[in-house]
């Protein structure tokens, strides 16, 4: 017999629980017939009384089935219709057509509705309790859901499989790390874990607590294993960017010898191209074939990514060729690809192709064909590019108006970026960073500044990108004035703690010579670094503070920052320009300690110990050098100059010769200085002539001076009045100075008054000149001529400036002058 229909329904509201009258209850059931005759006083069932029964069953079945139409669909209209009609003449609903009502409003979202179903229901089973957790959770309440589930226990209802993995939902919505344990004890006991949707769940649920290690622990030690599982682990590992992790769990699914499904292949191909694990990720590449998945759309394109970071772009063409039909997606990664190994003709031939297989660029293709085509920096291909977009119709999409504009800065072609910004719709501050980027350096950061106004004026918030960029204009101009101006833009924007905003504000400081605001800006830091500690210490020795910038590297030493290369040099040649011995010696003994092997930092000990005359050492050092660059050979040839061993530097230079190093300007100046400190004349001419003859080697003004100095020691005085006229430089006044000191030597007062006509004219208020000829002057008894340069001086307001000395004493410079008093103890 069918099943009866149920009748028209009608939008009614629903009753509420105060007015529901249940219906009485039916007589109990007749006994079966053999259980009736050990009873003899119970009345046989009628023919009657089991058709009605079997009438009441089908009716609670249509009904049933009609709610969980309801619920499937989200009829939620429909489904308050039915059980209106239930209210009022319907049959007594058992405990399926309960849990049927019940389902249907907690499918519908219908949470309230749902509870007072389930509060009016008289006997609660578990997938009562398992919906309406399940119902909470989605609604977002957690730790309702998870206080439900502890009333069904404390009810004494068991949780099945639904309900363990409904309340490990809960745990993941909620991140419930104290409550997860329980189920999972609880799953233990019932021996829940051997359904996979449970153990699943659990996984998930300790991996959204942060317990990932616990969520593998559990894993591994379930009896059953899905890909469900795995996967939530391997990805949460990825998400964390652990990926030797990743890599180690899945060696260990693979162990397992479970189903390794395909969505687990992605994230552990991801993990190889991060960690350039080429070998395995041919190895998964062999596991794809042999799964048959090389058809697979999302494996192709992962494999692509992983061939062309790992391998090489061939390698990654042969997987793109092995494709059927390829997509735009794989046709983008490809371009992609040739752009990342230097191959633009490969990547337009691919875009040429695109069309053959009838497949359409879309605005990533674009985005890709752009940044090949400023590689190139051919501009003509970068509007060929251009005029393609726009036959597309993808010129008003935002991340290609981007690139297009980022392509025609890479190329150089600012005015072509203005014209394609100016066209952009609602630009947005990348943008604008974007066209900003162009105006760096070169002859157009004056455009920069007028970009960055505009921005400005049009109201859009800058980024820490668009300070540093316009700060780096300010630094190529030396504009000091408008630096500080985007300095008070950034304290208003409250960007002055960004560490990369902060050290381009040092820089244009430091830059501009403006060392006050620089030292304010680096006490600010929140976070200073190896490189900030180094710029100020630059700093200092650039205006002669070295003792502030020994001072700041103890600091920094102080602070647990390891000082680098560039700092340990800059530290000694403080050292070497102070003549410091004794904190020379401390650096160097920190660079023993620290374990220091720098060709930078040996060349800088050499030369500070040469400057603080211990030769000796410095000769140690050197000798003690594996291998010697040029830097450390200029440095000892120097300094063997510098303390009158000539010879020792002419030998040092041919040792450097023969070991096949080849010379620079500043090695000729160490060895024309050593030619001159040892008188040795005719060397320095031929040294002189090897400078250009043979070494290619354009004399500098260092060079003539050294020349100078030989030949006017030599008594050579016209030939070096000669020379310096002669010269193709214009003679700067060390030249005339190293002429006038020679003159008083050799007692020659007409070169003498030429070279202090020169240098009067060059520096009229230098008072060393006029000192060194009215010394000659004295020499040579002209007494009248002395007086009128002492009157010419005095006429003029110009006074010596008192010389000074220091001394270093418990680790301190103390500077001092010839009128100080002395110090008691």
């Amino acid at each position: 017999m069918a099943s009866l229909p149920l009748p028209a329904l009608h939008h009614e509201p629903l009753l509420s629980r105060s007015h529901r009258r249940l219906p009485p209850s039916p007589p109990p059931p007749p006994l079966p017939s053999r259980l009736a005759a050990a009873h003899p006083s119970a009345p046989s069932p009628s023919p009657r009384d089991d058709e009605r029964l079997r009438l009441r069953a089908e009716e609670l079945r249509s009904y049933a089935a009609a709610l969980q139409g309801c619920a499937a669909s989200r009829a939620l209209r429909r489904g308050k219709a039915l059980h209106a009609r239930l209210l009022r003449s319907g049959p007594r609903p058992d405990a399926f057509l309960h849990d049927s009502l019940l389902n249907m409003y907690c499918k519908c979202g219908r949470l309230a509705d749902a509870r007072s179903v389930f509060d009016g229901m008289p006997h609660r089973d578990v997938v009562a309790w398992t919906a309406m957790v399940s119902a909470i959770t989605a609604a977002g309440d957690a730790g309702a859901a998870l206080r439900l589930f502890a009333e069904m226990s404390e009810e004494g209802v068991v949780p099945n499989g639904f309900a363990l993995a409904a309340a490990l939902k809960a745990c993941t919505v909620g991140s419930d790390l104290g409550f997860t344990p329980q189920v999972h004890a609880q799953a233990v006991k019932l021996e829940g874990l051997f359904d996979p949707y449970v153990s699943s769940s659990l996984v998930e649920a300790y991996v959204s607590c942060g317990e990932v290690d616990v969520a593998e622990r559990a894993l591994l030690d379930s009896p059953v294993r899905s890909d469900v599982s795995w996967n939530a682990l391997l990805n949460e590992y990825a998400r964390d960017g652990d990926y030797a992790k990743v890599m180690l769990v899945f060696d260990k699914l693979v162990e397992s010898g479970d189903e390794i499904s395909k969505y687990t292949l992605p994230t552990v191909l991801k993990c190889c191209m991060e960690l350039g694990l080429a070998k395995s990720g041919q190895a998964v590449h062999g596991l794809v074939i042999k799964r048959g998945l090389e058809t697979d759309r999302v494996l192709n394109n992962c494999l692509i990514e992983m061939y062309s970071k790992c391998l090489s772009a061939e390698d990654a063409y042969e997987v793109f060729a092995r494709i059927d039909e390829p997509d735009v997606v794989h046709c983008s990664l490809m371009i992609s690809c040739f752009d990342r190994h230097d191959m633009a003709p490969e990547a337009f031939d691919i875009f040429m192709q695109m069309s053959d297989m009838g497949v359409k660029p879309n605005q990533y293709t674009f985005v890709g064909l752009a940044i090949v085509a400023s590689r190139t920096g051919d501009v003509n291909l970068c509007r060929s590019i251009h005029a393609h977009i726009v036959k597309s119709g993808f010129s008003r999409t935002k991340g290609v108006c981007d690139a297009i504009v980022g392509m025609y800065v890479k190329t150089g072609a600012v005015q072509d970026a203005i014209l394609a910004f100016d066209l952009m719709q609602g630009p947005d501050i990348a943008s604008w960073n974007t066209l900003l980027s162009g105006f760096y350096s070169g002859n157009n950061c004056e455009h920069g500044l007028r970009i960055f106004k505009e921005l400005i004026c049009e109201g859009v918030l800058a980024n820490k990108y668009t300070y540093v960029g316009i700060l780096r204009c300010c630094t190529s101009l030396m504009d000091l004035r408008f630096g500080c101006q985007v300095h008070a833009c950034v304290l208003k924007s409250g960007f002055q703690g960004d560490y990369d905003v902060s050290k381009m504000l040092l820089d244009m400081y430091v830059q501009a010579g403006c060392f006050t605001n620089a030292r304010l800006v680096f006490d600010r830091l929140k976070e200073r670094d190896v490189f900030s500690w180094t710029v100020v210490m630059s700093t200092y020795a650039k205006t002669d503070e070295g003792e502030k910038a020994i001072e700041c590297f103890r600091s920094m030493l102080r602070e647990n920052k390891r000082p680098n290369d560039a700092t340990l040099a800059t530290s000694l040649s403080v050292c070497s320009d102070l003549a410091c011995l004794g904190s020379g010696l401390q650096l160097h003994s920190y660079t023993i300690k620290s374990g220091w092997n720098s060709s930078v930092v040996s060349s800088a000990l050499v030369d500070m110990y040469v400057k603080c005359g211990n030769l000796a050492d410095a000769e140690m050092l050197f000798d003690e050098s594996d291998t010697h660059d040029l830097v450390e050979w200029n440095t000892i040839i120097c300094g063997y100059a510098q303390h009158g061993h000539g010879y020792k530097a002419l030998e040092a230079f041919q040792e450097m010769i023969d070991e096949g190093n080849v010379p620079d300007e500043i090695t000729f100046v160490g060895v024309l200085s050593a030619c001159s400190h040892a008188g040795l004349l005719d060397e320095g001419r031929r040294y002189f002539k090897l400078l250009s003859s043979v070494y290619g080697i354009t004399p500098t003004l260092e060079h003539y001076a050294c020349m100078v100095d030989i030949l006017a020691k030599a008594g050579k005085l016209a030939e070096a009045e000669s020379l310096i006229n002669e010269m193709p430089l214009t003679p700067d006044a060390s030249l005339w100075k190293t002429i006038l000191g020679a003159c008083r030597m050799h007692g020659n007062i007409e070169i003498a008054e030429r070279a202090a006509e020169k240098l009067f004219e060059s520096q009229p208020d230098d008072i060393s000149s006029c000192i060194l000829l009215s010394n000659i002057y004295a020499d040579l008894k002209r007494w009248n001529d002395v007086a009128k340069l002492r009157s010419m001086l005095v006429d003029r307001g110009v006074k010596k400036e008192p010389g000074c000395s220091w001394i270093e004493i418990n680790g301190k410079l103390h500077v001092f002058l010839s009128q100080d008093g002395c110090a008691k103890y």
